[in-house]
């Protein structure tokens, strides 16, 4: 019987070893935090990702692991915390549009279903053209509610709540509050004290 020190060290060669045949498929850098260091959940979304990213080509481009059913622009032009990688990995249909500006998600924050954020429309003069880029920032531990948009230019503050359904057309950088509609509006604003008080999703 091995004990939780024995099977701590195991799991770590086990892991230095994984990294390194990851690595030959995606950038270690994203290889690492609590999905992958203290747990096997961020190297099955690796075998996953070789086999859907790497052989059957979807997202392809992207350098670390992520589910089939999201769609990602361009890997190189989004920032994120690697213990955050699990957004990518949910088979949720969300769209992150980046070819034309960079999409920044600050760390602890939470995307729901078929969430969509945009960094440049069409043209609507002309659709088969886009309108230049304008980048996205959503703060750290904000919560995008499912089926929510964000367009263009706009900048989250920290602990953001996107009400299910919103379009959010403009930015509300001082963060701490909820807002929902379309275009999504002011509903309260939340205390810091009460930011981060409920029980964290599993």
């Amino acid at each position: 019987m091995l004990s939780p020190a024995a099977k701590k060290r195991l799991f770590s060669l086990l892991a230095s070893g994984l990294r390194f045949a990851g690595g030959l498929f995606y950038d270690r850098r994203y290889l690492v935090g609590v999905y992958f260091d203290d747990s096997f959940t961020g190297w099955k979304w690796v075998v996953r990702g070789i086999l859907f990213q790497k052989v059957l080509r979807f997202n392809r481009n992207v350098p670390w692991p992520v589910s089939p059913l999201n769609t990602i622009s361009w890997g190189r032009n989004i920032t994120f915390h690697p213990d955050d990688i699990n957004m990518f990995n949910e088979m949720t249909g969300k769209y992150f549009q980046n070819f034309a500006a960079r999409i920044t998600i600050g760390k602890g924050t939470w995307i729901a279903s078929n969430v969509g954020i945009i960094t440049a429309n069409h043209d609507p003069n002309d659709l088969t053209r886009h309108l230049p880029g304008a980048e996205v920032v959503i703060g750290e531990s904000c919560w995008i509610g499912m089926n929510a948009v964000i367009l263009p230019g706009v900048r989250l503050g920290p602990h953001t709540v996107v009400g299910a359904g919103s379009i959010v057309t403009h930015s509300f950088p001082e963060g701490h509050c909820v807002i929902a509609g379309n275009p999504a509006r002011l509903i309260r604003r939340l205390e810091p004290g009460q930011a981060g008080a409920g029980v964290a999703p599993k």
